[in-house]
């Protein structure tokens, strides 16, 4: 009698694994060390991730330059956001420091501005719906120069 039970035990078992392993949000923390220079471009320029998986973006400013000068941010945005178009926007934001409250519903992450050796981070679920998010470093020209990146989620 017990033994006709542990085929159907063992087949539950074998679908509750199955199904932790196939959840994102289960998946460990991935952590994206990103430095940002004078050179305008961000060390990182692609970030892969799963739906929903749990992401950790350190950013740290390498420059020596003043803040005013040459500080750097982060900003995660919608797939469908333009990041040039978002850059223009973040031009005329400098006391919201270049992101923009107006375009608060295309950011899906931010990092503040960083000054000169200082670093910032943010811990987020990446979209579920897969595709190719831009972020960008909105501060004055910054990212028209060339500094910005994509997350892609598989």
């Amino acid at each position: 009698m017990k033994t006709k039970y542990i085929p159907t035990l063992l087949a539950l078992a074998l679908i509750a694994v199955g199904r932790m392993q196939a959840d994102p949000a289960a998946a460990p923390v991935q952590t994206v060390a990103i430095t940002a220079t004078d050179t305008l471009r961000f060390s990182v320029t692609e970030i892969d991730a799963s739906p929903g998986q749990t992401l950790h973006v350190v950013l740290t400013n390498e420059t020596n330059m003043p803040k005013d000068t040459m500080g750097h941010n982060w900003v995660l945005l919608k797939a469908d956001q333009d990041p040039i178009a978002y850059a223009t926007a973040a031009l005329s934001a400098k006391d919201e420091g270049y992101i923009p409250k107006a375009l608060a519903g295309e950011v899906l992450a931010s990092i503040a501005i960083l000054g000169p050796k200082e670093t910032g981070e943010v811990t987020f679920t990446a979209p579920t719906i897969p595709g190719s998010y831009p972020y960008i470093c909105s501060c004055a020209g910054h990212s028209m120069a060339g500094m910005r990146g994509v997350l892609i989620v598989k």
